[in-house]
């Protein structure tokens, strides 16, 4: 009997236990699950400070513009000669009618002893008008040089005093450089040009409005021979006669800086000429390529 009441008592037991067990699962549940949603709303917490902090560790630095900034990069830049013969047609040149077999063929730098006559020659050699830009003070230095070239034919421009960067000085002083020039081919040859181009080409606005208000037809170029670099007849030819069309205006040199050698501009220019009138090009002084009215001798 004692046996039986035993075994009743442990069954009673371990009911009991279990059904204690049960209502205790969901308040467990419960109490994790609040854990977790506090545990969340921490981490929330602290990231949101952290988002507030600058990163100032390596790990989180930006990288830089590899371009640079764009205060250093985005400046304003100066027109080029291609924008400032758009925006300025009327007094910037480039080239002539590309409708006719024409090009003219110009010399900047001159006069000197050594290579000016050379060309002079060659031209007159073969009845070749062309276009001289003179610089003022080696006109003043070779005044008979400068007679010569109007004498047979040619057309002249100016080419400032003494060949100044001209973006380098004030605009007054560019107009001295030209006034100057003026002054002393008017004393030369009696008359003052009306053709003008920028030593290296360089140019900006201000002087070709200042040229315009001067009354000069501003003259670039559209066939560069590179003679100056001091190459040979073969590379000034094919310099020349490889990117010629109709229209084109033509840049080699009468005379360089001290110890430049032009002897491949000379020995080029007699196959140059004979090639393009074989193909039927006329030769043109600038003016006339221009329809600009000038004084002839």
């Amino acid at each position: 009997m004692m046996k039986q009441i035993t075994i009743l008592l442990l069954i009673l037991t371990l009911l009991f236990a279990g059904g204690c067990n049960q209502q205790a699962q969901p308040n467990e549940k419960k109490e994790n699950n609040q854990e977790n949603i506090q545990s969340s709303n921490d981490k929330t917490q602290i990231q949101g400070e952290e988002s507030t902090k600058p990163l100032s560790n390596e790990k989180n630095k930006t990288p830089d513009l590899a371009g640079g900034k764009e205060s250093e990069v985005r400046e304003p830049h100066p027109l080029t000669l291609s924008d400032l013969r758009t925006k300025y047609p009327n007094i910037f040149v480039l080239s002539g009618p590309s409708h006719v077999r024409r090009v003219a063929l110009t010399f900047d730098d001159g006069p000197d002893l050594q290579f000016t006559p050379q060309i002079l020659d060659v031209l007159k050699k073969h009845n070749v008008k062309a276009t001289f830009f003179i610089v003022g003070n080696r006109a003043k230095a070779h005044p008979e040089i400068v007679k010569r070239i109007v004498r047979e034919g040619h057309a002249i421009g100016n080419h400032t005093w003494n060949h100044a960067n001209l973006p380098k000085l004030p605009i007054e002083s560019v107009r001295n450089q030209i006034i100057q020039t003026d002054n002393t081919l008017k004393n030369i040859i009696g008359y003052k040009p009306k053709l003008f181009r920028a030593p290296y080409g360089a140019m900006t606005e201000e002087t070709v409005q200042m040229l315009g208000k001067m009354g000069y037809t501003a003259v670039g170029w559209t066939v560069d021979s590179l003679d100056w670099k001091g190459l040979s007849k073969e590379a000034v030819s094919d310099n020349v006669l490889s990117n010629i069309f109709p229209g084109a205006i033509i840049l080699q040199h009468s005379a360089g800086g001290k110890g430049e050698d032009l002897s491949g501009t000379v020995k080029a220019l007699s196959e140059i000429i004979h090639k393009l009138k074989n193909d039927r090009v006329e030769f043109y002084t600038v003016p006339d390529l221009l329809g600009i009215p000038w004084k002839r001798p």
